[in-house]
């Protein structure tokens, strides 16, 4: 009988935000994978660190940070085949997920390669998005609002497109893209409706006003939260 392979939020980076669920499979799982970056640690592992077990066996599946879609895919077959081995020998896995497995999780791209064959539970995770909104102290949205979540890798024209009617948004993956949001933001006359927060829920978290950011200094985990209205009670 194989094993069931489990993906798992883990949060925005709070340990205590993991839900129960997560927890007690986290300490069951025989078999624990994780993202991270070809050198270093992982930030999913490092999340649920104090919980991890001496026992369990690790795997970091170590990818760039890039775009394209290539070599990543690469580096995920190399992974499903690692977990098959251990699925195959009757190991349940657990596949942290900074966030949400299936809100931009990496997860997903196990799922898809291994779902199929192997038996698969999804634990959700509190995302990022509700995060920052919590932090923030900002509404998302109320009544009929339609909230757009955009990432900040489009290109400028169609950061615009969808800006330019939407309610209320999240534009996530700021990264190196924050100028281009910013320009666009003023440019839309909604800067005044615009909250910026980075490393929420961590000790390092920052909330600024979109003027006085260096757009050199703005990581990846960072996001923009606009409502047109100014406030979603409004």
């Amino acid at each position: 009988m194989s094993g069931t392979l489990y993906g798992i939020g883990v949060g925005p980076g709070d340990p205590e935000l993991i839900t129960l669920k997560a927890l007690r499979l986290l300490r069951a799982c025989p078999v624990v994978a994780y993202p991270a970056l070809e050198t270093g640690p992982s930030f999913a592992r490092a999340i649920v660190a104090e919980y991890l077990v001496s026992t369990q066996i690790e795997i970091a599946i170590r990818m760039p940070m890039e775009e394209a879609r290539f070599p990543a895919q690469a580096v995920y077959d190399r992974a499903a085949t690692e977990l098959s081995a251990h699925l195959d020998a009757g190991r349940d896995c657990a596949v942290l997920c900074q966030g949400d497995p299936f809100f931009y999780g990496s997860f997903m791209y196990l799922f898809d390669r291994l779902a199929s064959s192997y038996p698969t539970s999804i634990v959700p995770g509190i995302t990022s998005l509700t995060a920052c909104a919590a932090a923030l102290q900002a509404t998302l949205v109320s009544r009929s609002d339609v909230l757009s979540v955009i990432p900040a890798t489009l290109s400028e024209d169609a950061l615009r497109t969808q800006l330019a009617h939407c309610d209320a948004a999240a534009i996530m993956k700021l990264g190196r893209h924050f100028s281009k949001v910013r320009t666009v933001l003023a440019e839309l006359d909604l800067t005044q409706h615009a909250k910026y927060i980075e490393r929420a829920t961590l000790p390092d978290q920052t909330i600024r006003p979109l003027a006085e950011i260096d757009p050199d200094t703005v990581p990846y985990f960072a996001m923009i939260l606009v409502h047109r209205r100014g406030s979603a009670l409004a």
